[in-house]
């Protein structure tokens, strides 16, 4: 106190004590956030509880921050809950768009409606979360230029109060798979019989194994959601382009194996219909029909 008084400060001056405890608490619960990370994380060695728990630490000491400072300055109201209206009243008039996104990240924290890791959709933007933050959640990007829904590379922030007004697409909560299907176009003089007889073998001997985990997951999941499948297993369609007859294969996979799902099973159409000389895959053809002067 005497150095503070012999650099010129008043110490009898209200503005100033309350500059001087809220820089104090606010340096006292940083020492503190870093003092219960370390001490923490050396307990923890899953890279997701670590991230989840240092941002646990994060938010309580942020939201003890500001009731201390709150009191501070607020010192002649007595009552928490005036105190908190007051808070709340000013941020909703001056700063409405942050306060969307705080109430988004409560929304997001209380309701889960996606966490950390999940590969979500919110308008044009899909991706793999990978921060959620009091005013925006950040999302690995998936698509756009890149097809079959895998990484592009670029992080995307999105403000939380999107969440609120915004469908949300959540491609792995709850249900771990999804349908894909494969469009494989063959000519009108093919045997379709046959190619579609190829299809269904390769499709049911590739997604045996997911249909029966598939199957037990869905039962699970129908605890909590109207969940309702017939029939899990792939299927094959038949229908007619211009081109020629399109035979569409349905199937499940994993969620983040689509194109390599539908890799393994090209290949596999590719060698099948290489060995019947009546099948071949069809391409935008012109034919002249007439008689040549």
């Amino acid at each position: 106190m005497d150095l503070i008084r012999s650099l010129g400060f008043d110490l009898n001056n209200k503005l100033f004590l309350k500059v001087l405890y809220s820089i104090l608490i606010i340096l006292i619960l940083s020492i503190l956030r870093w003092i219960l990370t370390r001490m923490i994380l050396k307990r923890i060695e899953d890279p997701k509880s670590r991230f989840n728990t240092r941002k646990t630490i994060a938010y309580t000491v942020m939201v003890i921050g500001i009731l201390l400072v709150g009191r501070v300055w607020f010192e002649g109201i007595s009552s928490l809950t005036t105190y908190l209206g007051l808070l709340s009243a000013g941020i909703a008039i001056a700063l409405k768009d942050l306060f969307a996104n705080l109430a988004g990240w409560i929304f997001i924290i209380w309701r889960k409606p996606f966490v950390t890791g999940n590969r979500i959709q919110i308008e044009n933007h899909a991706g793999d979360v990978i921060d959620i933050r009091p005013f925006q959640f950040t999302i690995l990007e998936i698509g756009n230029w890149v097809r079959a829904d895998q990484s592009t590379g670029r992080m995307i922030h999105i403000p939380n109060g999107m969440i609120l007004t915004s469908p949300i697409s959540n491609y792995d909560s709850g249900f771990q798979y999804i349908w894909n299907e494969i469009p494989v176009l063959i000519t009108f003089e093919s045997n379709w019989q046959v190619a579609k007889k190829i299809l269904d073998d390769i499709s049911t001997e590739y997604a045996r194994e997911t249909t029966l985990k598939a199957q037990r997951e869905i039962e699970e999941t129908a605890r909590k959601f109207y969940i309702y499948y017939k029939n899990l297993t792939p299927k094959v369609y038949t229908s007619v382009e211009d081109s020629g007859v399109l035979l569409t294969i349905r199937y499940l996979t994993s969620i983040r194996e689509r194109r390599g799902s539908a890799e393994k099973i090209w290949e596999q159409v590719l060698e099948s219909f290489a060995e019947h000389n009546d099948i071949d895959l069809a391409y935008p053809t012109a034919r002249l029909v007439g008689k040549l002067n």
